[in-house]
């Protein structure tokens, strides 16, 4: 979808609107990924996904095919996924383990797993034209810089910019500090799968509808509906409350009063917060087990401040969706201005009941899985929205007027007057013209 290249960053982006060419123009999508994706922190994956040495896993940057990787020596490392002698993709599986290096398929090239080179076939051929043992023009290229927060690995394709802990900043290390201290060990685990979705959308839609407080119970109703109806079934039948997993869909059909009563808080960088809102202390066997696993850790106070923290879900902009409480995450990849492919996955807390594990397990399924509407409802409305952006007709601007100008800052933090202000979009749509304007 063409549109007016004379107009600027401002006029694209105000303070309560934006042009819908921020969504579906590819020339602008092409500028993302070279201001926000390729400058900002992007997060590869966990470090338990390569537990031993040789093991990887390939992911994305953009457009940029890359390799999490562990060495001999037991570090992490992010590779550009290139061999530096004819570029052919030294990894083509998603993941496995290489043993002693990377070996090129096509002229066996072999890498250490810190991408330098460990051995070249015939490499007297190279006696007096290259040291190709030794110059890092033949080594595999690292990222510019990678770095972990409490097991999560990030990478960024840019020398410069801040440091991962100073961009992640007080929100987003929110979500990473909630989910390990939920855990005995103070740490997480991947369980080494994860739903893959292609989504026919821009990514930002994706992430703008994570913490929109309006529409869950809207286009989520009839899944609510029924899951209420089948925890009266249920307790008629059986006596008992039914299983956890009814609850949390059941929460779509709560009313607009309660999604209005909580809050969301803008961060620097784009990050936002949604405060907690889902019940997961019931009086159970698994919970009060995990409760005392908690304070023989950390002491009963510090077991409470754990469990009361107010977060339910946090966006690491502009590549993460977090449910700490949850145990989860979906990462954006996206692939173009009409197309993102978005990664959940979900983790063990070290330490903890095998129960609480369950309980995200049962969360993971029912709203993510490909069987379940939840996540259906949303995609639909994804790719109804891009289709309507697309269009040259029907108007150029997205709304986000919903209390702008009244949310409340202090201290470079934004907080939403109400649960329903389009606060989280503002934030994030006021990062990304800062990104887009040559801002780090």
């Amino acid at each position: 979808m063409p549109y007016d290249q004379n107009l600027s960053m401002d006029q694209l982006v105000q303070s309560d609107r934006v042009h819908k060419a921020c969504y579906a123009d590819d020339d602008i999508f092409e500028q993302e990924l070279e201001n926000i994706f390729y400058k900002s922190w992007i997060y590869m994956g966990h470090e338990s996904q390569v537990p031993n040495p040789g093991d990887y896993w390939t992911t994305w940057i953009g457009k940029q095919r890359m390799i999490l990787s562990r060495g001999d020596d037991g570090q992490v490392h992010v590779l550009y996924n290139r061999c530096p002698h004819r570029g052919a993709l030294l990894c083509n599986a998603q993941h496995g383990n290489a043993g002693k290096a990377f070996r090129c398929p096509y002229h066996a090239w072999q890498f250490h797993m810190d991408g330098s080179v460990r051995q070249i076939p015939m490499k007297q051929g190279y006696d007096g034209t290259a040291d190709v043992l030794q110059d890092a023009e033949f080594a595999m290229k690292k990222a510019e810089r990678y770095d972990t927060y409490r097991g999560f690995v990030f990478a960024s394709l840019s020398e410069d910019g801040p440091d991962l802990l100073t961009w992640l900043g007080q929100g987003a290390k929110a979500a990473f500090d909630d989910i390990c201290n939920r855990s005995p060990e103070g740490e997480v685990e991947v369980v080494p799968n994860c739903f893959r979705i292609i989504q026919k959308s821009n990514w930002k839609i994706f992430l703008e509808n994570q913490l929109d407080a309006l529409h869950p119970s809207i286009t989520h109703h009839s899944t609510g509906d029924a899951a209420a109806e089948m925890q009266k079934v249920y307790k008629e039948r059986t006596g008992e409350d039914a299983p956890m997993g009814y609850q949390m869909l059941a929460d779509f059909t709560l009313p607009f009063e309660k999604w209005d009563s909580i809050s969301t808080y803008g961060y620097e960088y784009g990050h936002t917060v949604l405060g907690g809102y889902m019940g997961l202390r019931p009086r159970d066997p698994v919970t009060l087990d995990h409760e005392a696993g908690l304070a023989e850790a950390y002491g009963a106070e510090r077991m409470e401040e754990i469990l009361s923290t107010n977060v339910h879900h946090v966006l690491v902009y502009p590549c993460l969706s977090v449910q700490p409480p949850l145990q989860q995450l979906r990462a954006v990849r996206p692939l173009a201005a009409d197309k993102t492919m978005t990664e959940i996955w979900h983790f063990r807390l070290k330490g903890a009941p095998e129960g609480i594990y369950e309980r995200s397990l049962a969360y993971y399924y029912h709203v993510n899985s490909p069987s379940t509407m939840v996540n259906a409802d949303d995609l639909q409305n994804f790719y109804s929205c891009h289709e309507g952006l697309r269009q040259a007709g029907g108007g150029d601007w997205v709304s986000f007027h919903r209390n702008a100008g009244q949310d409340i800052t202090e201290g470079g933090v934004t907080t939403s007057v109400t649960g329903m202000s389009e606060q989280p979009m503002r934030n994030m749509f006021a990062a990304w013209k800062k990104y887009m304007s040559g801002g780090n």
